[in-house]
C-alpha cells in the first residue's frame, strides 16, 4: 500500500470515526438527561418512559436499517462519484421509511396500553408509559425522515451536520425537559408527558436543520425538491436487494429488544429501571465502537467502489485491531465510572444494586461488541453481503439468546443478573463467527450499476 494511501486510511477512519461517535454521544446523552429528571421526579415515570423507548428503539432500528441500505449501496456509487444515483436511492429509500413510520404510529396511537402491556403487568408503569406515548409517537415521522437523510449524507463521508442536529436536540430537549417535567418557571407540571413534548419539538427542530443544510449548503449531493419524486426502479431494486436483509435484521434485533425488556419487565419494576440506565449508560460508552462501524462501512464501500480490492483487504485486517482496541478501552472506561454515574440516579437501592450488576456484565461483553458488531455490520455489509448478517443475528438471537434467556427468568427462576448475562451471551459468541467470516474475504461485492453517463472514479 502506498504511503499516502494509508495514511488516507487512518484519516478517514478516525475522522468519520470520531465524528459519528461525537454524534451519537450526543444522542445518548438526551437519553441519559431524560432518565436523570425523570428518575428524580419519580421511579414510575422513568419506568413507564422506559418501556415507549423500547417501541422508539425498534423505530430506531427499522430506520437505521433503511438508511444503513443506502449507505452499503450509495457508498460504492461515491467510489465512482455518481451522486446522480444516490439522490435517487434516497428517494427510494425516503419512501419505505416513511410507510414504517406510519404503520408503527398507528399501532401505538390506537392501541397503546395493549403495546405497553406486552412488556409489563404494572398498571401503574403503563399508566406513565401511555401519557409519554400519545405525544412521542408524532415524532416518528421527524424521526425516519432526519435520520435517512443523515445516512445519505454518511455515505457521501459528510458527517459533521450530525453534531449540529445531535447538539440541538440536546439543548432543546434538556431545557424543556426542566420546565415542563418538574413545572419551573411557572411551566405546567407534566412529568413524562413534558418530556415527551420536549422530544417531539427536538426532533421537529432536526428536521428543518437538515433539510436547510441538504437544500442550502451541501456542495456534494446538491439535491433540489424535486429530487425526492424521482423514482427508479432499476435502482430501487437494487437497494431492495441489498438494503431489504439490512433492513430485515435490524428489525429481528428491534422486535428482540423489545422481548428482552419484556423478559426483564416481568422481573419487576427495579429491573426495568435497572435496565433502563445499565442500557444508556452503555450507549454512551458505545458510541466510538458503533461510529467504528458507521465509519467502517463507508470506507469500505467506497473503496469497492473506486476498484481497489487489494487495499479492501489490508483495510478490513487492520480494521478489526482498532476495534479490538476499542473494545478493551470501553470496557475498561464503564467498569471504572459505573459508580459515579449511578450516584446520579434518585433510585431505590435495589434498582441501584441491579444496574451496577448489569453495569458490571456490560463492561465484559462490550469488548465483543466493539469487535464483532463492526466487523459484521461494518466490513461484511458494507463489503456488499448484506444477506449473512440477517441469518447470523437471526440464529443467534432467536434460536439461542432469547428461549434461555426465557428459560432462565421464568423456568429455572433466576436472579436478573443471570437472566441479564443471558440476554448478553451473543456478545462473545458471535466473535468467534465474525472473525472466520471476515477473513475469508467472501464478502466482497461489486454493487454498483455502470452508467454511461456516471464520472470516473476520482
Amino acid at each position: 500500500m502506498e504511503p499516502g494511501r494509508d495514511k488516507s486510511f487512518y484519516r478517514s477512519f478516525f475522522q468519520l470515526t470520531g465524528t459519528i461517535a461525537l454524534q451519537n454521544l450526543v444522542v445518548f446523552s438526551v437519553n441519559l438527561a431524560d432518565n436523570v429528571m425523570l428518575g428524580a421526579y419519580q421511579e414510575t415515570s422513568l419506568s413507564g418512559v422506559a418501556l415507549v423507548n423500547q417501541i422508539q428503539f425498534l423505530l430506531q432500528m427499522l430506520t437505521m436499517g433503511v438508511g444503513e441500505g443506502v449507505v452499503v449501496l450509495a457508498a460504492q456509487y461515491w467510489g465512482k462519484r455518481d451522486t446522480a444515483s444516490i439522490k435517487r436511492i434516497l428517494s427510494g429509500a425516503l419512501r419505505v421509511g416513511m410507510a414504517i413510520a406510519v404503520l408503527l404510529w398507528a399501532v401505538v396511537f390506537f392501541f397503546p396500553h395493549a403495546v405497553l402491556s406486552l412488556f409489563t403487568g404494572d398498571e401503574a408503569v403503563i399508566a406513565e408509559g401511555m401519557q409519554y406515548l400519545a405525544i412521542i409517537c408524532f415524532s416518528y415521522f421527524f424521526f425516519s425522515y432526519t435520520n435517512i437523510l443523515l445516512c445519505a449524507l454518511r455515505s457521501v463521508e459528510t458527517v459533521r451536520v450530525g453534531i449540529v442536529v445531535s447538539l440541538s436536540t440536546l439543548c432543546i430537549n434538556v431545557c424543556l425537559n426542566s420546565l415542563l417535567i418538574f413545572g419551573n418557571l411557572g411551566a405546567p407540571r407534566m412529568g413524562a408527558a413534558g418530556a415527551a413534548v420536549a422530544t417531539l419539538a427536538a426532533r421537529v427542530v432536526e428536521s428543518v436543520i437538515v433539510t436547510l443544510y441538504l437544500f442550502r449548503m451541501d456542495r456534494k449531493l446538491c439535491l433540489r425538491p424535486a429530487d425526492f419524486a424521482v423514482f427508479d426502479r432499476a435502482l430501487f431494486r437494487d437497494y431492495a436487494r441489498c438494503g431489504f436483509p439490512v433492513l430485515a435484521s435490524n428489525a429481528i434485533w428491534g422486535l428482540a429488544m423489545a422481548i428482552q425488556t419484556a423478559i426483564l419487565g416481568h422481573l419487576g419494576s427495579a429491573a426495568i429501571a435497572a435496565n433502563s440506565i445499565a442500557t444508556t449508560v452503555f450507549q454512551i460508552f458505545s458510541v466510538v465502537a458503533y461510529g467504528s462501524a458507521s465509519a467502517s462501512g463507508v470506507i469500505i464501500g467506497k473503496t469497492i467502489g473506486e476498484g481497489r480490492l487489494p487495499d479492501v483487504r489490508r483495510y478490513a485486517k487492520r480494521l478489526q485491531l482498532l476495534f479490538l482496541a476499542i473494545g478493551l478501552l470501553t470496557g475498561l472506561g464503564l467498569f471504572l465510572v459505573r459508580g459515579a454515574v449511578l450516584s446520579l440516579y434518585a433510585i431505590s437501592e435495589e434498582s441501584r444494586a441491579l444496574a451496577d450488576q448489569f453495569l458490571l456484565i456490560l463492561s465484559v461483553t462490550c469488548v465483543g461488541t466493539a469487535y464483532q458488531m463492526p466487523a459484521l455490520t461494518g466490513i461484511v455489509r458494507g463489503g456488499g453481503d448484506t444477506s449473512f448478517v440477517f441469518v447470523n443475528d437471526t440464529i443467534f438471537m432467536w434460536c439461542l439468546v432469547l428461549p434461555a434467556s426465557a428459560a432462565a427468568a421464568f423456568a429455572l427462576q433466576l436472579p436478573p443478573a443471570a437472566v441479564f448475562v443471558c440476554l448478553k451471551s451473543d456478545q462473545i459468541l458471535k466473535c468467534f463467527v465474525a472473525v472466520v467470516k471476515v477473513n475469508r474475504f467472501r464478502w466482497i461485492r461489486s454493487l454498483a450499476r455502470w452508467r454511461a453517463d456516471a464520472p470516473p472514479p476520482a
